[in-house]
C-alpha cells in the first residue's frame, strides 16, 4: 500500500521513483516529497515499509519499528520489491527508468536495496545511516547519492569512512555529500518542533535542504537522460 503521485500534464510514460519514509512511518511528509517529485514530471510512489499505516508517536516506538524492519531484511526486500513491481506496472511509468529515495530510516532502506542489487537506476538517501544490514557488493546497479549533515550525531564518522571504503572497493558510482552546519533531519520542517518535544539533536536546515534537493534533481536528470 502506498501513495501514488503523478503530473496530470505529463504525456507518455515517465520515470518512476519510490519514496521511503523516516522512522516515524508513512506520514504527510513523505507524501509531500512524492508530490514534489510529481511536479518535476516523475511518477512517485511513497511506500509504507511498516505496513497498515503504522505511525510512531515517540522516538522509542520509531526505533523499534525501524529496527524490526532492518533485522528482517528478507521481509523488507519482499515488501520493497512488491512496491517496485507495482510502480513499474503503472501505465504512465517507464519501467526501464526507476529510482528510489529515502529519508533517515528510509535512506538506509534504499541504500540497502541498492546494495542487494535491485533493479534501480539511481538511489538517493538523506540524513541516512550508512551502517547497513547489507553493505555494498558488486551487485550494485544504481548510481548512488548520499546527502548527510556534517554535524549529525546519529551518523558516526567511522561508519561513513567504512561505507566509503566499501563503495570504493566495489567501484560503485556514488557521491557522498556532508553539509556543514547541518544535523539530523535537516530536510524536514517538522524537525525543530520534534527536537523540542523529545529533546532530540535534530533541526531543519533550509540551505542543506535546498542544496540536497538540487543534487537529487541533477542525479535524476543524469540517469534518466537518454
Amino acid at each position: 500500500k502506498g501513495y501514488l503521485a503523478s503530473n496530470k500534464n505529463a504525456t507518455g510514460k515517465s520515470p518512476g521513483i519510490i519514496v521511503v519514509h523516516e522512522w516515524w512511518g508513512h506520514n504527510e511528509y513523505v507524501r509531500q516529497r512524492a508530490d514534489m517529485l510529481s511536479e518535476l514530471g516523475y511518477v512517485a510512489m511513497a511506500i509504507d515499509m511498516y505496513g497498515e499505516g503504522k505511525l510512531a508517536a515517540h522516538p522509542k516506538d520509531a526505533g523499534k519499528f525501524a529496527s524490526s524492519v532492518m533485522r528482517n531484511i528478507d521481509n523488507a526486500t519482499a515488501r520493497f520489491d512488491a512496491a517496485l513491481s507495482l510502480l513499474k506496472s503503472q501505465p504512465n511509468v517507464d519501467a526501464d527508468k526507476i529510482a528510489a529515495i529515502g529519508y533517515c530510516f528510509g535512506g538506509s532502506v534504499v541504500l540497502t536495496m541498492a546494495n542487494k542489487g535491485l533493479d534501480l537506476d539511481a538511489v538517493a538517501a538523506f540524513h541516512s545511516g550508512v551502517q547497513l544490514p547489507i553493505m555494498p557488493t558488486e551487485q550494485i546497479k544504481a548510481k548512488v547519492l548520499v546527502c548527510n549533515g556534517a554535524d549529525d550525531p546519529f551518523i558516526p564518522v567511522e561508519s561513513v569512512e567504512r561505507y566509503k571504503r566499501s563503495m570504493d572497493s566495489v567501484k560503485s558510482d556514488y557521491t557522498y555529500i556532508a553539509y556543514k552546519g547541518a544535523t539530523h533531519s535537516f530536510t524536514s520542517k517538522m524537525a525543530d518542533s520534534l527536537a523540542k518535544k523529545f529533546d532530540m539533536p535534530i533541526a531543519y536546515n533550509e540551505e542543506a535542504d535546498q542544496k540536497s534537493w538540487s543534487a537529487l534533481q541533477e542525479l535524476l536528470k543524469n540517469v534518466f537522460t537518454d
